[in-house]
């Protein structure tokens, strides 16, 4: 028998066991199993690309076109020549080769896969259902290696949780906003509350949404929509990606409840703009499918992504967190804005092992985080905007683990509450009204109801940019360059915490640099000035809790 090749370990790529597995055995052998490689950038630069366009004015900003982003930053013809000999060395089929995402897409039996990438494939009974996993690294020939980022399908537990939160309390069949729960709104109240461009409505603008489950009815829109005297309703679209469809559940508080949030509040935020809604599976695979769907769509070439599903830090591998990022690194020089939310468990991000998270996607740091607030108006003023920290949740925030302090972070050197205070991406960058005691008013599966989390406040943020977008002729990205130096685009939230971080005056761990004055963000993203470095605020950030 003939010895094996050496093999290399794929940095990042190692899993930990299943949580709450138990294996049952080996997949089928004749399966069929789809497998993405993710290859490097045909040439470096990407993140210098960016960082160029950070440091330029919004209206001096030139994005790449699609075809310039493909030549240098989409996967190299020979990188992919060296995948279709790995590939005919271990009798797999490549079956898509997408150069502007730079990913390979293989095929063949579990056997075959497991060869080819040194793994032990199993079959995992979980709380969620049979998974496919694996323990430890993928393993790759020495030669095929340094031209690999990620490998990822092998394993297919769920990576995501939505970011919501309902409130309690009865629910109705009919959705009539003037009989709603007190201190709940309207998404249109709180456009009028954080002051949104008007006489733009976001026509001619797409926003792109990601989902990992559940699905929407028209009707429900339709109903919603007109109730809130906006017709005709927005044009929503679902887009399947890798097996992912619109599949409504019928169950308003599981992941249906996430699609339509989404929808709705984006849309009543902009209700001109086309909704644009990529369905994929909640796997590493997918959520990275539907990103660079969304990112590399030459149909609906959305402007904006909203993304409101994430999980802590610790429970991604570094190498789909690098790859996530280097796609949302990809939209930005592109023109595309990503907002994520940034979880609603809290500084521990619902990880239960003593130490606190930044929630991933939103650490990303080509991505703008997303943190909550509980909101106060009188009329339409606001009277007091704090923390969200209530009945069981609280915003995300922290310090990120894995990605060090952005450029635009520089003068706040964010640092951890963890006993090792090390320094890092700070999250989030910009906050809303999260907390579902001042929640947002939707219909879901029939049900009229009040939601909060912080899954609301990346599609509101979305829908903003999309004004602004719209307003300006043109889209502006990176946001953060621009944000950061212009705090008085911000109502400051300076008061409570979400458990080992405290708010303070200016940036914070907790919501960021606050909830938007809408028409004060146009003008920091519409400017000549260009973008400078924010000074420290009187009250260090990331200090932890009382």
């Amino acid at each position: 028998m003939p010895r094996r090749p050496p093999q290399v370990v794929l940095a990042g790529s190692a899993r930990r066991a299943v949580p709450s597995g138990q294996a049952i055995g080996p997949p089928s052998a004749d399966e069929t199993l789809h497998v993405a490689v993710v290859l490097r950038p045909a040439s470096d630069g990407l993140g210098d690309h960016v960082e160029s366009l950070a440091q330029t004015p919004a209206a001096e900003r030139r994005y790449l076109t699609r075809a310039e982003h493909e030549t240098r930053f989409g996967a190299a013809p020979a990188d992919v020549a060296l995948v279709r000999r790995f590939a005919r060395n271990n009798g797999l089929w490549v079956a898509r080769v997408h150069r502007p995402s730079r990913t390979v897409d293989l095929t063949g039996t579990p056997a075959q896969l497991s060869a080819a990438f040194g793994v032990d494939l199993q079959l995992f009974s979980t709380p969620e259902g049979v998974v496919r996993g694996r323990t430890g690294p993928v393993h790759l020939p020495p030669w095929l290696a340094p031209v690999v980022q990620g490998v990822f399908g092998l394993d297919t537990r769920r990576q995501a949780e939505p970011h919501f939160r309902v409130r309690p309390g009865a629910a109705a069949n009919r959705f009539r906003p003037a009989a709603s729960p007190a201190g709940s709104f309207t998404v249109p109240q709180l456009a009028q509350i954080y002051r949104m461009p008007t006489g733009v409505d976001g026509a001619g603008e797409s926003i792109a949404i990601i989902e990992l489950g559940g699905g929407f009815r028209q009707a429900d829109l339709d109903h919603y929509f007109s109730a809130l005297h906006i017709s005709p309703s927005p044009t929503v679209t679902a887009v399947p990606v890798g097996g992912g469809t619109n599949h409504p559940t019928g169950n308003p508080t599981g992941p249906d409840g996430e699609v339509v949030l989404d929808i709705e509040v984006a849309g009543a935020i902009a209700p001109g703009a086309q909704i644009v809604v990529y369905f994929a599976p909640n796997t590493d695979q997918g959520f990275l499918a539907a990103v660079n769907a969304a990112i590399h769509d030459t149909t609906h070439e959305s402007k904006v992504i909203s993304i409101s599903w994430g999980g802590p830090e610790s429970s991604w591998t570094p190498q789909a967190m690098q790859a996530m990022n280097a796609a949302f690194a990809s939209a930005n020089a592109l023109g595309i804005s990503v907002f994520a939310a940034a979880g609603d468990h809290g500084s521990t991000d619902g990880a239960s092992d003593g130490e606190n998270h930044a929630d991933f996607p939103a650490s990303a740091p080509s991505a703008v985080a997303c943190g909550g607030t509980n909101l106060q108006v009188s009329g339409t003023a606001i009277t007091s905007e704090t923390v969200w920290n209530a009945g069981g949740g609280a915003t995300g925030g922290g310090v990120s683990d894995q990605f060090p302090v952005p450029s635009y972070q520089a003068a706040l050197n964010p640092t951890s509450a963890n006993p090792n205070g090390g320094h890092g991406r700070g999250v989030p960058d910009v906050a809303a009204v999260a907390d579902p005691a001042t929640g947002y008013q939707v219909f879901i599966d029939g049900q009229a109801m009040v939601f909060g989390g912080t899954s609301a406040v990346a599609p509101l943020w979305a829908g903003l940019v999309t004004l602004v977008n719209q307003a300006n002729g043109r889209s502006v990205s990176p946001l953060q360059s621009l944000l950061y130096p212009a705090p008085t685009a911000f109502n400051d939230i300076t008061t409570g915490n979400n458990g080992a971080y405290s708010a303070a005056v200016g940036w914070d761990p907790c919501t960021g640099l606050g909830s938007p004055i809408g028409t004060a963000v146009l003008s920091a993203l519409s400017g000549t000035a260009a973008p400078v470095t924010p000074s420290v605020p009187p009250t260090a950030p990331g200090t932890p809790a009382s």
